[in-house]
């Protein structure tokens, strides 16, 4: 029998090309995106359902669940949907601040625990998380994204313990920079002239984006954690990831926090 993965923000990016990797080898994948409508490319692709999703909608959440789960029996969700806000705290609107802290920290806790039920009922299942490097090093002016990112490193090793319980696993792929338009439909920049000296600076650095993966390659990861059957929580994910957990973890979070801060 075929197996099933359940995708969150799959109009673009890692997303979609999560989606075409595991249908090509085989699998039933259930899309989600807010307007699915406009999806063109993967509508037309076999064993592939469109449904429309936003995560920051509670409602919307049970009601797709259960429409997934009506379709087929689901084996892997994948929790990739975010959303990035970049700028200083004391700039931001409390509305920046709820939107950020929804999609990207309670809308994988809301649709994992939509599904637990369901694995729990079949004995067996996969929740993977996109958290980001952000979630275990940082960089200015990303404290908001940060936060949610290290929030759900944590909340999964958490989940770990509970989920192991009915024989079903949890896992993050923590990728570096992804050669997508993130930048341009989920970034969000936040201007302020007291801080326009450190914006200029991680604004150009990030613009560059040097080591950038592939859409493709990362999503060939998010395959592997999905097959390997391994008990391992954290997958990181990139040349330039992989790098700077090695560099942080050679010297340490202190020393490597002195060492970012000194470029810039």
């Amino acid at each position: 029998m075929k197996k099933t993965i359940f995708i969150t923000g799959a109009s673009s990016g890692l997303g979609k090309a999560t989606a075409k990797l595991f249908q090509s080898n085989g699998w039933n994948v259930i899309a989600t995106m807010r307007n699915p409508e406009k999806e063109l490319e993967l509508s037309q692709l076999e064993n592939v359902t469109l449904l429309s999703l936003d995560i920051t909608n509670l409602e919307q959440i049970d009601a797709t669940v259960h429409k997934a789960i009506q379709l087929n029996p689901v084996d892997v969700v994948f929790n990739n949907a975010g959303y990035g806000l970049m700028g200083a705290l004391e700039a931001t609107t409390d509305e920046q601040i709820l939107t950020q802290i929804n999609t990207n920290l309670l809308g994988a806790i809301r649709v994992t625990k939509a599904f637990i039920p369901h694995f729990r009922e079949k004995k067996n299942g996969l929740f993977i998380n996109t958290t980001s490097m952000g979630g275990f090093l940082t960089f200015p002016l990303s404290s908001l994204y940060h936060a949610t990112k290290f929030a759900l490193e944590g909340w999964a090793e958490g989940m770990s313990y509970e989920l192991s319980q009915h024989n079903i696993k949890i896992k993050t792929i923590a990728p570096g920079g992804i050669a997508t338009d993130f930048t341009g439909r989920s970034l969000q920049s936040i201007r302020s002239q007291e801080y326009e000296i450190l914006e200029q600076k991680l604004f150009t650095l990030t613009e560059q984006m040097k080591d950038a993966s592939s859409p493709e390659e990362i999503a060939s990861i998010v395959f592997e954690a999905a097959t390997d059957n391994k008990d391992q929580i954290r997958y990181i994910a990139g040349e330039d990831a992989n790098m700077l957990f090695s560099r942080r973890q050679e010297i340490g979070s202190e020393n490597f926090r002195k060492e970012l801060a000194s470029q810039f």
